[in-house]
């Protein structure tokens, strides 16, 4: 039987490319079999800068097992993303990364499909919902800065990513993980970590196999609870959504149910993990910001929920964080039709690709892109950028569904940790990063939280 990432078990796909269809567009192919994967995966921002030196912002790379087309800058991403002549494929883009671990994911859905199912999710972050969160969401970072603060150093990113996980299936699943918790984090890591996995079979032993083997585990857990969640009266999403009628009336398959919430589960505290944890790092490098931000914090007077959205430096500083570190550093898309960009003319089937990471960091549309920099994003800096030069959460039909839960989740954290603490960094910390699939720093960014006025 094929598998479901390959191209023999999706007729619907347009057939991968001959040998030679994409020999006019310059690039390099790479060793055989594996192409430019490993040297990719190694250093991918290097790599990147190389291929742009050597070959230009439109060039042809060879990795995961197919030849690929990288359209670079922001009027390519808006190109792709906006989509306006439903040019490229979501689904066919992602697919054969993601169908053996998140099949019919939000991301493997295009044009009228993709729509449909995005406005049932949409539920998910209306304002009554949001406000809930954002309530559920303080309890749940108080209790945990006050724990971070008093156990000396730790490694944040596995702190926040425990924390962000609790925090999700507090807001979405309206149930305490338990005793199960770490073996839902493994799984999720897992799925994350066979989505860039070289071997793409899940072979015995393999990064793919213990990818799949995750991903049974969670639509496992899911389908268990759909019964439950259908007969009861919880105002969780996911038993609103267990009770959700499609349009013919009919309760949605519990398989589709599953494989939503093992997408939004995984979306809502894998990013939101390595956002925060980039915010920390560059705070804890930057204490002139931090204490910018304390003074803002303080204005709240230590009620966070309901004034948010005072906290605009604080925004600003998210913002520049998602600009140092995106948490999706590039976005895969598949031609469906041919197309002419940059005076080369791309095929249809083709698997074209955007560089959020390389975009972020390009002095064409950002002065100084190595420097931390908030400031960039006051009325006053912003006015004039184009609007893809900056693209953290996608654009277009598949711009990220919780970008709003993103961003309350952080500032509730940066209120909690500021407003009585300091982050200082171990020595040495987040100077490594592995950058695909999502972002995290090799070391788990060693912090310490310390008590304001006790510094030094």
């Amino acid at each position: 039987m094929a598998l479901a990432h390959t191209y023999a078990a999706n007729p619907h796909w347009l057939p991968k490319l001959g040998g030679g269809a994409l020999d006019a567009i310059p690039g390099e192919d790479g060793w055989p079999i594996v192409g430019n994967t490993l040297k990719m995966l190694r250093d991918p921002a290097a790599f990147g800068a190389a291929m742009v030196a050597k070959h230009g912002r439109i060039y042809r790379n060879n990795s995961f097992g197919e030849r690929s087309v990288a359209l670079l800058g922001a009027e390519a991403n808006e190109f792709v993303l906006m989509d306006r002549d439903r040019l490229f494929s979501s689904e066919q883009g992602w697919g054969p990364l993601l169908n053996l671990l998140f099949p019919r994911g939000l991301m493997l859905m295009d044009f009228d499909h993709h729509r449909g199912q995005r406005k049932v999710l949409g539920v998910a972050f209306k304002p009554e919902p949001m406000r809930h969160y954002a309530h559920r969401l303080d309890q749940g970072m108080a209790r945990a800065v006050q724990g971070w603060a008093a156990g000396g150093t730790f490694r944040f990113y596995e702190a926040i990513k425990q924390l962000s996980l609790d925090l999700a299936a507090d807001c979405f699943l309206g149930m305490e993980l338990g005793d199960e918790a770490a073996a839902i984090n493994k799984a999720f890591v897992d799925e994350v970590q066979a989505s860039v996995a070289p071997i793409r079979r899940p072979w015995p032993g393999t990064s793919m196999k213990k990818g799949v083997d995750g991903r049974r585990y969670l639509i496992d857990l899911f389908e268990r609870e759909v019964p439950r969640r259908r007969a009861g009266g919880g105002q969780d999403f996911f038993s609103h959504f267990c009770r959700a009628e499609d349009e013919d009336s009919q309760p949605l398959p519990a398989a589709a149910i599953a494989d939503h919430m093992n997408f939004l589960m995984m979306a809502a505290h894998d990013t939101i993990t390595s956002s925060a944890t980039s915010l920390v790092m560059l705070l804890g490098r930057n204490p002139d910001w931090q204490e910018r931000l304390a003074v803002e914090v303080a204005g709240l007077g230590g009620t966070y929920p309901d004034r948010l959205d005072r906290l605009v430096e604080t925004e600003w500083a998210f913002k520049e964080s998602l600009r140092v570190v995106p948490p999706v550093p590039s976005l895969p898309r598949r031609a469906l039709r041919d197309f002419s960009w940059g005076g080369y003319t791309i095929p249809a089937g083709s698997q074209i690709g955007i560089s959020i990471g390389w975009t972020h960091h390009s002095p064409d549309y950002w002065e100084a892109p190595d420097k931390f920099d908030p400031l960039r994003f006051t009325p006053e800096a912003a006015k004039g950028r184009h609007r893809f030069a900056w693209l953290p959460f996608g654009g277009g039909a598949h711009m990220c569904i919780g970008l709003h839960f993103a961003t309350m989740q952080v500032r509730l954290l940066v209120a909690h940790l500021l407003a009585a603490y300091r982050i200082e960094l171990g020595a040495g910390a987040g100077e490594a990063w592995q950058y695909f699939p999502i972002p995290r720093p090799k070391d788990g960014l060693p912090v310490r939280l310390v008590a304001a006025g006790s510094r030094g």
